[in-house]
């Protein structure tokens, strides 16, 4: 039986973390901003996690939020890094995005409203769901590893009870 997530539209347009274009440019590399902030979409098989298979959790580059946990990754060959689930049910948020000439759903970070790649019903169990993610976008620690001041200013200033939770089960907070 699937284990079923709703990845319809939800975006509520606000967001915890908000700051100006300008405040981004400056935090962001430029092809984190392109990506986070623009939606594009790095090359295949180019970014730094496409093969990355260590234990650990992978956080917005653009918030320092959780999204995904390394458990949930997998090799769909598509060329990004892809997940079967995010860490937790609001760490991400869902836009219908018609670019391209296509019909496909937008996945952002539920706490900047940063584009993080899309979502595809096509992955394994137990969700049967492929998100598709940028590299650009995410920042991986690895179990044990020392959390990027990004992140340590989430996890104690914005992070959701649920998040915390699941971040000290693999991580040290």
């Amino acid at each position: 039986m699937k284990k079923k997530i709703d990845t319809r539209p939800n975006d509520p347009g606000k967001y915890p973390v908000n700051q100006k274009e300008d405040a981004w440019r400056e935090q962001l590399a430029p092809m984190q901003f392109r990506v986070l902030r623009e939606a594009a979409t790095e090359m295949p098989f180019t970014g730094e996690y496409n093969e990355t298979d260590k234990p650990g959790i992978y956080f917005s580059a653009a918030s320092g939020q959780p999204l995904f946990y390394a458990d949930a990754k997998f090799d769909s060959g598509c060329g990004w890094p892809s997940f079967f689930e995010p860490i937790t049910t609001n760490a991400i948020y869902y836009r219908k995005d018609t670019s391209h000439g296509m019909i496909r759903t937008e996945v952002i970070d539920s706490a900047s409203g940063s584009h993080l790649g899309h979502v595809f019903e096509d992955g394994p169990p137990p969700t049967g769901l492929r998100y598709c993610m940028n590299s650009a976008a995410l920042i991986f620690v690895p179990e044990g590893g020392e959390l990027p001041e990004i992140v340590s200013k989430y996890m104690s200033e914005i992070a959701t009870p649920e998040e915390v939770e699941a971040v000290r089960g693999k991580l040290n907070l």
